[in-house]
């Protein structure tokens, strides 16, 4: 989902939340039942079971969802492959002499099955602690109506297990999509499911989609020695993205020989004993030994039961809620990739706290979707909260705004990083500095580690003469921020 989309809100003026019910827990009623168990059902679980709620937690698959075993932590771990390849490619430039350089592919997919795995084990061994009961299996929301609610739980080693429930949070996450007439055979054409296990790096690949996904992947192929090509749809790679951030991925991407076409329409393959052609623009095409679909993931709504229920599914498969995540069937929540709001770990995190907080009748505060904080771990990196400065000016603001590179930072001087830069909008006074931070947007060395900062001005609404206040230390990288900041003051240091 691009920057700015946020959750489809209802007016459920009748979808009040019935108090926990005070019966006999049994070993069948629990007072919330969880269906999906990755980070917004995880995080429900772990979160309700910290406020003392009885809690069952229903997966068909493997704790920790998508993001553990298939997604944020497999490929971030083959990203950081990639970065110390790289980095030991560049080790004469540090006087460090390495020879010979190659990569064993199979200790390095070792290496990632061996950090998953111990993730998964500690997921695992919280819940028991916590007493989250966890069942095997498929779960299904049977029937309408009011609480207790009834899921039905079958296909998995648990067997066919009825639950009843008084708050059920459905959490089933999301599937890997594909383009009509892409079939997936996990060997020429993968999606990421297949890619972060694919048993050897081709020595070509076509990446179809140069969102988040697709650029990690394509960075991290082509730092590995693959040749790449991105095709994106839409008329720039990271559609959501500053354009000035933008523009310094595609530099450092062209300068590694990725090839980018932009504003192209994929029409089909044809796949035979040298690969897959790929038809795309106006009678374009190009060969290579792998596809690697990155359009985007579709929510696993489906296999919720939903049919005979009063959750209501919109016409893209997402589950229809409100600001606190509460769907049109009372005491029924839905949280992470199954609404539509960003797929994102940390906002399944939120979400499945936001749905807690609402069942234990606390205050629950609304996410704010505009301001969430966005990391992309490609090579360079990117991270940004906020407004961008085209959001910020369609949106109506008049804005000032301050960039500085980091190709003037001691630090990023001294690990050999200077591609990137910060960009602070902010709102602009009379007198042309800035007033209220709207957005904070870096590229750069990492960046996914230094936005912490500049995600809290913006949700806190700082300024920046108080933000500017703060000394930065040295020497960091995070000194690029506070210089951006200081010179939205009027006045500035190196800049």
């Amino acid at each position: 989902m691009l920057w700015g989309q946020s959750a489809k809100l209802h007016p459920y003026d009748s979808a009040e939340v019935l108090p926990i019910s005070d019966q006999q827990v049994s070993d069948r009623h629990f007072e919330v039942v969880v269906v999906g168990g990755g980070p917004a059902g995880y995080a429900a679980a772990l979160y309700g079971a910290s406020a003392g709620l009885n809690i069952a937690l229903v997966e068909h698959n493997k704790l920790g969802g998508t993001c553990l075993n298939v997604g944020c932590i497999p490929a971030k771990e083959l990203l950081e492959t990639a970065s110390v390849f790289r980095t030991v490619q560049h080790a004469e430039q540090f006087g460090v002499n390495v020879q010979p350089l190659g990569i064993e592919w199979a200790k390095t997919l070792g290496r990632k099955q061996g950090i998953v795995d111990q993730l998964v084990g500690g997921l695992a061994g919280l819940l028991k602690r916590r007493k989250v009961t966890v069942f095997d299996g498929t779960g299904r929301l049977v029937g309408g109506g009011s609480p207790p609610h009834a899921v039905a739980i079958s296909g998995g080693e648990s067997g066919n297990v009825e639950l009843t429930a008084d708050n059920v949070i459905l959490a089933a996450g999301s599937l890997t999509k594909s383009l009509d007439g892409f079939p997936i055979d996990g060997e020429k054409i993968v999606t990421s499911d297949e890619l972060l296990s694919i048993p050897e790096l081709p020595s070509s690949a076509i990446v179809i989609g140069g969102g988040a996904i697709g650029c990690e992947f394509a960075s991290m192929m082509s730092d590995l020695g693959t040749s790449v090509t991105i095709l994106e749809y839409m008329p720039k790679i990271l559609p959501g993205c500053d354009l000035d951030v933008t523009k310094v991925v595609e530099r450092s991407f062209k300068r590694r020989d990725i090839e980018i076409k932009t504003g192209v329409a994929v029409t089909g393959q044809e796949t035979g004993p040298d690969g897959v052609t790929v038809f795309f623009g106006d009678g374009e095409s190009l060969t290579a030994d792998t596809v690697v679909m990155s359009v985007g993931r579709r929510p696993a709504s489906d296999t919720l039961g939903l049919e005979s229920t009063d959750v209501t599914v919109d016409q893209r498969g997402f589950i229809e809620v409100d600001q606190n995540c509460r769907t049109r069937q009372v005491n029924v929540w839905a949280t992470g990739d199954v609404i539509n709001t960003a797929q994102l770990a940390h906002i399944g995190f939120a979400e499945g706290m936001l749905a807690i907080t609402d069942i234990l009748g606390e205050a629950a505060v609304p996410i704010e979707y505009d301001k969430v904080p966005w990391c992309i771990y490609c090579h360079p990196e990117v991270a940004f909260a906020g407004h961008s400065e085209e959001s910020a000016k369609e949106a109506g603001f008049d804005v000032v705004v301050s960039k500085h590179r980091f190709a003037g930072n001691g630090r990023a001087m001294i690990v050999g990083e200077t591609d990137g830069l910060v960009k602070i909008i902010a709102e602009k006074r009379a007198d042309g500095t800035g007033g209220r931070i709207l957005g904070v947007h870096m590229v750069g060395p990492w960046v996914t580690e230094q936005l912490g900062q500049g995600y809290l001005a913006v949700n806190w609404e700082a300024t920046v003469d108080e933000v500017a206040q703060f000394i930065q230390p040295h020497p960091t990288m995070s000194e690029l921020f506070g210089e951006s900041v200081l010179a939205l003051t009027g006045r500035s240091l190196h800049g």
